[in-house]
């Protein structure tokens, strides 16, 4: 019987695997399909705390796993298909292959995946011109024209951070009107540098002869025609997808599948807290994540004191 199993090994994860082995809790992490989660698609990350030259998204990740192995976190490579809550109040976490582990406190942080457009070249191009982050990723494409697919207030928020960067930002949208509330989308319509380009969607990511993306093929929904547009970098900004639904009743859910989280980060499902962003839709940052991690770990080390287990 594990006292804690952490299900994720992104910022939110290995953050709470730090805090439950210091605690002397020795946490069992399933890495899941992406070990190391979104940072590891990622290049330079300039925007995480102590690191004044920046740090490798992969880099700041192994870092982590390492410093969460070192007070004795341990990591099993699997999948987690399912959980269940048995009668005596502990949980079963199945991993896809059918194994079974045991555990009286359960932290998700399984994050969330971005929405992209299942072009065939996508997955390639994530970290070489095509990214879901402009936070992220926004500044190391300065007096370059780029584009943000979408035309919510995420969409439009990218596209006005994004100038601060870019010598034209290119707002891509299905429609003839921006769904974004009118605030945002009336800030977005009134920047210079954001040239709304309507009716259309992107049909094929071009690349040049290092594989970078170099252009995007515009496919104009009324019209049919299609025309390449000179870009160096796609912000695809139509949602994400958390990864909870592995959890089935267990937990609430909002209208797009985050985790609703009850008090702190804890669930309607007592000794089950959510972390990073499976439960966050607002903010999707690294260092959120990780704050997170901490507050989940804090919160199970109380859980499992209530239960006895020091």
């Amino acid at each position: 019987m594990e006292n804690v199993i952490i299900i994720g090994t992104g910022c939110a994860g290995y953050t709470a695997a730090i805090y439950s082995a210091r605690a002397n809790f020795s946490p069992l992490l399933l890495s899941g399909n992406m070990p190391g989660g979104q940072l590891t698609t990622t290049t330079e990350v300039e925007n995480f705390p102590g690191f004044p030259n920046g740090i490798m998204g992969p880099e700041l990740m192994m870092n982590m796993q390492t410093q969460a192995e070192k007070f004795g976190a341990r990591i099993e490579y699997t999948l987690v298909s399912s959980v269940k809550k048995t009668a005596a109040g502990h949980f079963e976490v199945i991993s896809e292959d059918g194994t079974v582990r045991e555990a009286r406190s359960v932290i998700v942080a399984t994050g969330a995946s971005p929405r992209h457009l299942g072009l065939p070249n996508e997955k390639s191009l994530i970290g070489r011109g095509l990214t879901s982050c402009a936070t992220c990723d926004g500044a190391f494409y300065r007096n370059v024209p780029v584009c943000v697919i979408g035309g919510g207030d995420s969409a439009c928020e990218e596209a006005g951070f994004l100038t601060k960067f870019a010598s034209t930002v290119y707002l891509i949208h299905r429609r003839d009107s921006l769904r974004a509330s009118k605030i945002m989308a009336d800030r977005a319509l009134a920047n210079p540098k954001i040239k709304p380009v309507w009716n259309s969607t992107v049909c094929e990511y071009l690349t040049d002869e290092k594989g970078e993306m170099r252009a995007v093929m515009l496919e104009n929904l009324v019209t049919g025609e299609k025309t390449e547009l000179d870009l160096k970098c796609v912000f695809v900004a139509i949602g994400h997808v958390p990864n909870g639904a592995f959890l089935g009743d267990l937990v609430d859910t909002d209208e797009n599948g985050y985790i609703l989280q009850t008090k702190g980060t804890r669930t309607k499902t007592e000794g089950l807290f959510a972390a990073g962003d499976v439960a966050d839709h607002v903010y999707r940052q690294a260092i959120t994540a990780a704050g997170q991690g901490c507050a989940a770990a804090l919160e199970a080390e109380r859980y499992l004191a209530e239960l006895g287990v020091h």
